[in-house]
C-alpha cells in the first residue's frame, strides 16, 4: 500500500474517529488531522490533484483551527472561587472545568433560614438544588423520613420524571445552597450535548445514595 493510500485511510479513519469522541476539544483535533491527511491524499494519490476537495479541506482546517483556538482561551480562562472550587472537586468532578463554569452561570447562589421550604410534596418542582452547607428535612405526608445534607441534591427526582415533587423538604438549620431553574438546565444541555450524559450521572449517583439509605 502506497504513502498516499495510506493518507486517504488516515483521512477516513479519523473522521470515523472523531464520530466517537465527547469532547468538543478533540473532536475538533482529528478533525483537523483528518483534513491534513485528506490534503495530502487528493495532491498526490490522483494523476493531477483534486483542487477542489484540496480547498475544501483546507476551509475545514481553518475553520477547527480557529475553533481549537477559541477553545483553549476559554479552558485557560477558568478560575473558580473557594466555595465553586469544593462543588466542582467533591460533586461535578466528572465535568470539564470551563463545562463546570457553564453551569455555575445558570445556577445562583442562596441563603434559607430554618422553616423555609425548598419543594413542595405533589407541586411543581422549578428547580434543581444543591445543598452546600446546612441541613433539610425530607417529609412525606407531613412526616420526616430523611435529612439532606452538604452535598445532596433537592428536585432531581423530579428533574427525572417531569413530575410533582415526591416529598416537602423544609430546612431545619441556616443553610447555604445553589440552585438552578430546570428550564435553564434542560437549554444548556440541548446547547451542549456532551455534557447532558455527565449531569445525568450526577443526578443519578446522588439518587442512587437516597434509595440506598431508605
Amino acid at each position: 500500500m502506497s504513502s498516499y493510500e495510506l493518507a486517504g485511510h488516515a483521512s477516513f479513519a479519523l473522521i470515523a474517529l472523531s464520530f466517537l469522541v465527547k469532547d468538543i476539544l478533540w473532536l475538533r483535533v482529528l478533525s483537523v488531522m483528518a483534513s491534513v491527511a485528506g490534503i495530502g491524499y487528493n495532491y498526490f494519490g490522483p494523476a493531477t490533484p483534486l483542487w477542489l476537495v484540496i480547498y475544501w479541506n483546507i476551509f475545514f482546517l481553518a475553520i477547527n483551527l480557529t475553533q481549537i483556538a477559541l477553545i483553549l482561551r476559554e479552558r485557560r480562562g477558568v478560575e473558580f472561587s473557594e466555595e465553586e472550587k469544593e462543588v466542582y472537586e467533591t460533586i461535578f468532578y466528572g465535568f470539564a472545568p470551563f463545562e463546570f463554569m457553564k453551569l455555575l452561570r445558570i445556577g445562583e447562589w442562596k441563603d434559607a433560614e430554618p422553616g423555609d421550604i425548598l419543594a413542595v410534596q405533589n407541586e411543581v418542582a422549578d428547580s434543581i438544588m444543591l445543598i452546600y452547607n446546612g441541613l433539610a428535612e425530607v417529609e412525606i405526608n407531613g412526616e420526616k423520613v430523611a435529612e439532606l445534607k452538604d452535598g445532596n441534591l433537592v428536585g432531581e427526582m423530579s428533574y427525572f420524571t417531569g413530575g410533582l415533587a415526591t416529598a416537602t423538604v423544609r430546612v431545619s438549620q441556616p443553610t447555604r445552597y445553589l440552585a438552578w431553574k430546570k428550564s435553564a438546565m434542560d437549554a444548556l444541555s440541548q446547547r451542549n450535548p456532551s455534557m447532558q450524559s455527565t449531569l445525568r450521572a450526577v443526578l443519578s449517583i446522588d439518587l442512587a445514595k437516597k434509595l440506598l439509605k431508605k
